[in-house]
């Protein structure tokens, strides 16, 4: 079953962190959006209340939570009933899919990212922008996590776990990038991504999908 009950109680709650921790925000956007196409066919999964769909162009996404797809669709994103698992879209259709810090809810993370190779066209790239589970912000959510509402039953998987699950699901050694350098807290300005893992604690990978032997 997907994790949707603390999003379904406290939507506006998820939708204000945004708010509160704007240049957090902001580097994670600034980071993606380098990997990004800027057209085609794209698609975000677990498009939550559509922040970072409408900041990047992304018009059509997808998320289990009813109270989420509805702040979606006031920002003007098409959000439609679905897991990471099981996509409800034809295959080989998109040109690129994007899950933003949604790889920590998923229970079976080899499906998720097998059923977004299956929607990409020959080509086509997955970009994962998570918190890195050995990062200073993925050690402290771990050691909150029973105080938080939205992370109790996440899972923060670290950089070299998603480069091996990629991997084992048909995917190219992916690209990396990183930023979010102090806590989102301390931020008052815009951190640049750099190359790599190992020192932010927001990780982007982008990674190719092979094409069937």
């Amino acid at each position: 079953m997907p994790v949707i009950g603390p999003f379904e109680r406290y939507p506006d709650a998820y939708d204000a962190w945004f708010d509160t921790h704007k240049w957090a925000f902001l580097s994670e956007v600034e980071a993606i959006r380098g990997f990004m196409p800027v057209s085609g066919d794209l698609l975000e999964v677990g498009v939550g209340t559509g922040r970072f769909a409408q900041a990047l162009g992304i018009r059509l996404g997808v998320d289990p939570s009813p109270a989420m797809r509805a702040r979606a669709g006031r920002r003007g994103i098409e959000a439609v009933d679905g897991t990471a698992e099981a996509l409800p879209f034809d295959s080989g259709r998109f040109d690129a899919v994007l899950m933003v810090t949604v790889i920590c809810f998923v229970h079976d993370l080899d499906g998720a990212l097998a059923e977004s190779r299956r929607v990409l066209k020959p080509g086509g790239r997955l970009v994962l922008g998570f918190v890195d589970g050995e990062s200073p912000l993925g050690r402290l959510y771990r050691a909150r996590r029973d105080e938080s509402r939205f992370y109790r039953d996440a899972v923060f998987r670290t950089s070299s776990e998603v480069s091996d699950a990629l991997e084992r699901t048909g995917f190219w050694l992916p690209r990396v990038a990183q930023t979010l350098f102090e806590p989102p807290d301390s931020m008052r300005a815009l951190d640049r991504p750099i190359p790599g893992y190992g020192k932010g604690s927001f990780v982007v990978l982008s990674a190719g999908k092979k094409e069937s032997s």
